[in-house]
């Protein structure tokens, strides 16, 4: 056994009706999402000011990130400070980069949206952390961007629609809002012990420990165990994550 408590040992039977029980709650979950997105869908839009970011040509108007397409999805990636070697950059935001794959990428733009990420830090930095952890998706730096364009407390997930020249927000989303680009996390919310996190209401005895404690290992996030194998000295993770 997993030398964890584990849950009540029933029947074939007795577990095919609490199954079946669960599954009227699933389906009503899942119906209250496609209400809160079609809500979403409703929300007004607001007008962006002229802003320019700089991607791997050079500096660009925000309407180019669109590359021709109307929708456009940008994360915001929190990064450290300048010079930070690749091991100290966000552990969460970079969970957050794991599943957004080309493949994905293709996907979104089938139904005419681009994907990117925004970070403040320096150009050279941000492409130099993207191509380490192989990602290919387009990064930008907004250093040198207005207000507008600022990460919010925990990394951000922004919705943008591009009318000709003029580029108009629609909808924003931080802290848990951004689990959709965290497929990890929600395959776990299938497993019998979650995602085994201290704020979970799990039975006693169930596994846990802070939140988001486990995304970074021997000093690395994760995900760059993928990369390397060359040790770092063990230091703090940056994210705690909030059950709102």
């Amino acid at each position: 056994m997993t030398g964890h408590q584990t849950p009540e040992i029933v029947t074939r039977d007795q577990w095919e009706e609490a199954r079946a029980a669960l599954l009227i709650r699933e389906k009503a979950h899942t119906r209250a999402g496609d209400e809160l997105a079609a809500a979403r869908r409703r929300l007004p839009m607001t007008p962006m000011e002229s802003v320019t970011v700089v991607g791997a040509n050079g500096p660009v108007p925000l309407r180019d990130v669109f590359e021709g397409r109307h929708m456009l999805i940008v994360y915001h990636f929190m990064w450290k400070t300048k010079n930070a070697p690749h091991h100290s950059q966000c552990e969460g935001c970079t969970h957050t980069q794991a599943a957004m794959d080309s493949d994905v990428c293709a996907y979104l733009a089938a139904r005419d949206v681009t994907y990117a990420v925004f970070s403040n830090g320096p150009s050279d930095e941000i492409a130099a952390y993207r191509d380490f952890m192989g990602w290919t998706t387009p990064w930008y730096s907004t250093a040198d961007a207005t207000h507008l364009l600022e990460t919010i407390d925990g990394g951000d997930l922004r919705c943008y629609l591009r009318d000709g020249d003029q580029v108009f927000q629609t909808y924003e989303t931080t802290l848990r809002g951004v689990e959709a680009m965290m497929p990890s996390l929600l395959l776990l919310d299938l497993t019998v012990y979650g995602r085994q996190e201290t704020w979970e209401n799990s039975p006693e005895g169930w596994p846990q420990d802070q939140a988001g404690s486990w995304w970074r290992r021997d000093g690395r996030p994760i995900a760059q165990w993928t990369r390397t194998k060359a040790a770092v000295e063990m230091e703090a993770g940056c994210c705690t994550r909030k059950k709102e």
